[in-house]
């Protein structure tokens, strides 16, 4: 990823949300999500070091030299405190080319990216509770949920999320 993918990064982004958590949050919530402001936040977390050359590694897809998919990951959080496990972070795919496995694709190389990474053993991944899609977009790449719940709230609406883990290749 770029600099210069910032923008298109943000629409997938951000379409994303609305399209696959539609029902899943508040519509207001939703509504509410603005290209622009998630743009300017992503490209001041890049030119910070988020782009790809320090801990978060940033990959974009493309096809026909246009940016359709985007994935984040880096090193797992609990809570404020990094471990030595991976975290995929983000994937989202523009709409137009879901199922055509270009989220595949980002998935696999995220994996492969975090397992040559350092001492990593493990990939983790927070996916909401109720996002049965993607929950199986996942298993089948997989993951496995462990057990672990996490609470999350959006405008008073509870819309909780569940940690699914993978076995990193070395």
């Amino acid at each position: 990823m770029t600099l210069a993918d910032c923008d298109r990064v943000s629409e997938i982004r951000i379409r994303g949300w609305q399209r696959a958590y539609r029902g899943l949050m508040p519509q207001s919530y939703l509504d509410s999500l603005s290209v622009a402001e998630d743009a300017a936040l992503r490209r001041e977390r890049f030119t910070r070091g988020g782009g790809g050359s320090g801990e978060v590694v940033n990959l974009v897809a493309e096809r026909g030299g246009a940016v359709v998919g985007w994935a984040a990951v880096g090193p797992y959080r609990e809570g404020e405190v990094r471990t030595g496990d991976a975290e995929l972070y983000a994937i989202y795919v523009s709409g137009d080319h879901l199922g055509s496995g270009v989220g595949h694709a980002l998935l696999e190389e995220s994996v492969r990216r975090a397992g040559t990474r350092g001492q990593a053993r493990r990939m983790y991944l927070w996916v909401l509770k109720e996002n049965a899609p993607a929950r199986r977009f996942y298993e089948r790449a997989g993951f496995r949920a462990d057990g672990t719940e996490e609470p999350f709230e959006v405008e008073g609406t509870a819309v909780p999320e569940v940690r699914y883990m993978r076995p990193l290749p070395h």
